[in-house]
């Protein structure tokens, strides 16, 4: 330690090293968060939906080293598409929100009533109390069993349903013999 000095130079020089990187780091982590997710396009060779995901952790490191340069890590056409141009990816460029699956979906609830019970669906939970689907034949399924394929045909031919009612016909499919209301739009 030299004398007068009230720290090693080594830990000024990490101190400093560490506030220079900030700014990098802070790039990466805005390019990370703007490219991660899936995401909806229409493939321009097949002219079909796919669902596609971008590389985010590549985007961010490329992006921290001076370039940003986005790929796809993989997509719904993949392995048979797998060498295609990734043209894509201008889509994404040109608008990443609506581009974004969840996006696309949360938008297509907003402000909507259940086609079952009349209630305003409000807010989306994505982990929770999720809305549900309801089919032209009046069956109500899950996200889970929509193609990403099939989002555009579904969005066009399904009704939304709320998460109380999507439940309560759940519960009708499991157990036939039950016998429950429909949840009444009116509050108790």
């Amino acid at each position: 330690m030299v004398e007068g000095w009230p720290m090693p130079i080594w830990v000024v020089f990490l101190v400093v090293l560490a506030l220079s990187l900030i700014p990098f780091a802070w790039l990466a982590g805005r390019a990370y968060f703007r490219h991660h997710g899936t995401r909806a396009v229409t493939c321009p060779e097949s002219e079909l939906p796919a669902t596609v995901r971008v590389d985010a952790l590549h985007a961010a490191a490329s992006t921290a080293i001076g370039e940003l340069d986005v790929r796809l890590s993989s997509c719904s056409r993949w392995p048979e598409a797998k060498d295609c141009g990734q043209r894509c990816l201008a889509q994404i460029e040109a608008a990443p929100p609506e581009c974004v699956l969840r996006t696309t979906l949360v938008d297509w609830y907003q402000r909507t009533d259940c086609a079952i019970c009349g209630r305003e669906i409000g807010r989306v939970h994505w982990v929770e109390y999720k809305p549900a689907l309801l089919t032209p034949e009046r069956k109500t399924i899950e996200w889970e069993d929509v193609t990403p394929e099939n989002l555009a045909k579904v969005l066009e031919t399904h009704q939304r349903v709320c998460w109380r009612c999507h439940a309560v016909n759940a519960w009708r499919d499991r157990f036939p013999g039950f016998d429950a209301d429909e949840p009444s739009s009116q509050t108790s």
